[in-house]
């Protein structure tokens, strides 16, 4: 039954599971990382940009970032340091429409777009330079990546060893009903520019009526998210795309990580009985954390993902099954 104990203590300071989310992403500094960045075509003549920061390695990490971040933020470039530092490779990728330039089609990312993860994946191993891979996700990442593996696995290339995954809405229907109004409406000022842009490109397609007046994910989902990308509703997308149900299919040692504090999970979220039912699936579920946070000491920028992520990517041989 891999439901793993976990030693994460947040420090004195951050009390709450609000502050240790909010402090880390709004002030923590990363430094010492530079990224060579690649325009990917994609096969529905789209583009994806990707971020690199490499050492030289034959291992890659590929991380995937949450709702309405990018490549720079601070939870990616902490991870890409620590695991350069351990002499891997690193490729963020950015979502579509999330790396500074609106793309090209009417679609944008969902927290299902598990096919933009394949083909970057594909990229990076038709380069011929990596005979290993690792996948690391936060939030809506993780919920890209979980789905991934877990979908298809036949799909999965033998290279792709092992996963860990932070602060993840495996049910998504619960976590958009859970997260306050606060946190909406910070992703929704951020998504309403980026409908603004694709209405200039798709003026037919785009309707903001009304779209001030919008304080939830269900309603930002039915009307948008949904049918830009093929769903019927919000119902239909969070029922296809929810990570739970994939859980039980995966095939790689993988660890999520999700805090009994996290402000923005419901009780769905926190998969026990698919943990205890597939061995290769790991779940760990520390006390405090908030989302994305899991700082150990924010002064010396010390952060319990990082080292958590390296010891079961690297060194945690036995979960090797």
């Amino acid at each position: 039954m891999p439901i793993l104990s976990s030693t994460y203590k947040a420090p004195f300071y951050l009390f709450n599971g609000h502050l240790q989310t909010i402090i880390p992403g709004l002030f923590r500094q990363v430094e010492g990382i530079t990224y060579t960045r690649e325009r990917l075509s994609t096969p529905d003549l789209d583009f994806i940009d990707v971020d690199w920061s490499q050492v030289g390695s034959d291992s890659l990490v590929i991380l995937s970032h949450g709702l309405e971040g990018d490549s720079s933020r601070p939870y990616i470039l902490g991870m890409v340091r620590a695991f350069n530092e351990r002499g891997l490779d690193a490729l963020a990728w950015n979502y579509r429409s999330c790396s500074g330039e609106p793309n090209k089609l009417l679609r944008s990312y969902h927290l299902g777009a598990s096919d933009d993860l394949h083909f970057v994946i594909e990229h990076a191993l038709n380069s011929g330079n990596y005979n290993t891979v690792h996948l690391i996700g936060f939030s809506a990442g993780g919920n890209i990546t979980l789905k991934y593996l877990g979908e298809d696995p036949d799909q999965v290339p033998a290279e792709v060893k092992r996963a860990v995954v932070f602060s993840v809405p495996v049910d998504l229907k619960g976590s958009a009903q859970t997260i306050s109004r606060v946190y909406t409406q910070r992703f929704l000022k951020t998504l309403g520019e980026k409908l603004e842009q694709k209405r200039q490109l798709y003026p037919d397609d785009v309707d903001l009526t009304d779209y001030s007046i919008f304080w939830s994910f269900p309603e930002f989902d039915n009307r948008y998210t949904a049918p830009l990308h093929g769903f019927k509703n919000a119902d239909d997308y969070y029922e296809r795309v929810s990570s739970k149900q994939f859980l039980k299919n995966i095939q790689q040692p993988t660890l999520l990580v999700n805090a009994k504090n996290d402000p923005f999970l419901n009780k769905g979220c926190y998969p026990v009985q698919e943990a205890k039912a597939n061995p290769y699936f790991f779940f760990e579920m520390p006390d405090s954390g908030g989302h994305v946070g899991f700082a150990e000491d924010f002064m010396k920028d010390i952060y319990y993902s990082e080292a958590r992520a390296v010891r079961f990517l690297l060194e945690e041989g036995r979960y090797c099954l």
